[in-house]
């Protein structure tokens, strides 16, 4: 009974550990240029609660003073207080121009919007200059990481290896191979998952994360078993659970 005990725990134990495969980021030979695809190339299209950065600036600043809004000393989260909110219909409120609808537009097109508007009041040929960028990146990150929650990047591209950087890193009983993105949009919620272990991961569609991503970190099935996840601490649960058989077998025959 001693020996296929024995054999078991050995089993369990070799089972029980996280292969060092499964916690090792971008595996494999890298592609080369010629064959790298372009991705995450179509321009973002703007959801509601996101928040714009607008500036607009001319030679003669006095024509354009009326259109900016005015922005006191808020201390920190200056975006928040300074840009503007897109509401529940879809809409930023800006000074003099009033409400102008960005829902589902790109930046550029944002940007063009407010061009043509301002054209209205500035019959001048005086240049105008419009500046339209995200309040930065905002993202959400659950599951197996070292700080989960919601995030937010000002960068203008963010990619899934920073994100997760930014977040304490995966934890060793993460998977790392079946990461999931869920991404809303204004066509609806899609799901998707990426294989981290993997240099392939670069080709992903969303290997780029993009503003209002839900990163959710899955866990290895070594966490519901609950036998540890490096070899010593396999070793501790299973040496553990042997001496507990053991006594439990050597009590009921003194019985």
């Amino acid at each position: 009974m001693k020996k296929h005990l024995l054999l078991l725990l050995s089993i369990s134990f070799f089972f029980s550990c996280v292969p060092s495969k499964d916690i090792i980021y971008l595996q494999g030979e890298p592609v080369a240029k010629k064959e790298i695809k372009r991705i995450n190339n179509i321009p973002y299209k703007l959801q509601v609660d996101d928040i714009l950065n607008i500036d607009i600036k001319s030679n003669d600043e006095s024509l354009v003073s009326v259109f900016k809004k005015q922005s006191g000393n808020t201390g920190g989260g200056d975006g928040y207080f300074s840009g503007y909110s897109i509401d529940s219909y879809g809409n930023i409120r800006m000074p003099t121009l009033g409400e102008i609808n960005v829902l589902g537009y790109t930046e550029l097109e944002v940007r063009k919007k407010i061009e043509n508007e301002l054209k209205k009041y500035i019959k001048t040929q005086e240049e105008l200059f419009v500046s339209v960028k995200l309040a930065g990146i905002k993202y959400t990150i659950i599951g197996e990481i070292g700080s989960p929650g919601p995030k937010v990047i000002f960068q203008n591209k963010l990619s899934i290896i920073d994100a997760i950087s930014n977040s304490g890193d995966i934890t060793t009983v993460g998977n790392r191979k079946k990461v999931e993105i869920i991404r809303n949009s204004i066509t609806g919620t899609e799901k998707f998952t990426i294989d981290l272990t993997k240099i392939s991961a670069f080709e992903s569609e969303v290997f780029y994360v993009k503003p209002n991503d839900i990163i959710n970190v899955m866990p290895l099935r070594q966490k519901t078993w609950g036998t540890g996840t490096t070899g010593l601490g396999a070793l501790t649960t299973i040496v553990s659970l042997f001496t507990l058989i053991s006594t439990t077998f050597i009590l009921a025959r003194n019985l």
